[in-house]
């Protein structure tokens, strides 16, 4: 009996990961960060101190929660950066990465902010906008992406625009998010002319 007593309490301690990392992204998706790690204690059935045990800090619970975000975010900025038509490459990423944002409140939360423990989030945010602002400059000189688009100023703006968007159902807030992502693509284009845009 002693000698199982170890893989016990290993798969014991994988367990309480996994329903802590559970209780946090489904808490980071509706309510945002600012959910108190005592409430995702309390929605993993675990005590603090045991939450705690896994990840010392909230960054840290952050950026493993969002791991998968991070790493298909990245997917679909090298998918629009490999298209050899910089413009449509870049719409492939707007509407797509605004409907993985309008997925989980959270995750722009997080994208868009600085947490000094969660570097992969960082990472994550710094490899987009440095692809996403090297797309636009190609959309640029082609001609078809208005010259006075800013990255990352205008990125983050649109991505601010749309966590705003609320539906009923998930379905209904990623369809106005892609609907939201069509205005926003026409916009951004540069024929027809555009009034100069303000600071």
């Amino acid at each position: 009996m002693t000698a199982r007593l170890p893989h016990a309490l290993r798969s014991d301690a994988s367990d309480n990961r996994a329903r802590i990392l559970g209780a946090a992204r489904a808490l980071f998706s509706t309510q945002g960060l600012s959910v108190p790690m005592r409430e995702i204690a309390r929605r993993a059935g675990v005590g603090p101190a045991t939450l705690y045990r896994h990840f010392p800090a909230k960054q840290t619970l952050v950026a493993e929660a969002f791991a998968d975000q991070v790493r298909e975010c990245r997917a679909i900025v090298d998918q629009g950066c490999a298209d050899p038509d910089p413009w449509h490459g870049l719409c492939l990423i707007i509407k797509t990465i605004c409907e993985l944002h309008a997925r989980d409140r959270g995750f722009t939360e997080a994208f868009m902010s600085t947490f000094p423990g969660a570097t992969e989030v960082t990472e994550g945010r710094d490899y987009t906008v440095g692809a996403v602002s090297e797309l636009a400059h190609r959309a640029k000189q082609a001609g078809r992406l208005r010259p006075d688009f800013l990255v990352p100023d205008d990125l983050i703006l649109m991505l601010m625009a749309n966590r705003g968007i609320r539906a009923s159902t998930a379905a209904g807030q990623a369809a106005a998010s892609r609907r939201f992502a069509g205005y926003v693509i026409q916009v951004m284009q540069a024929s027809p002319p555009h009034d100069p845009l303000s600071p």
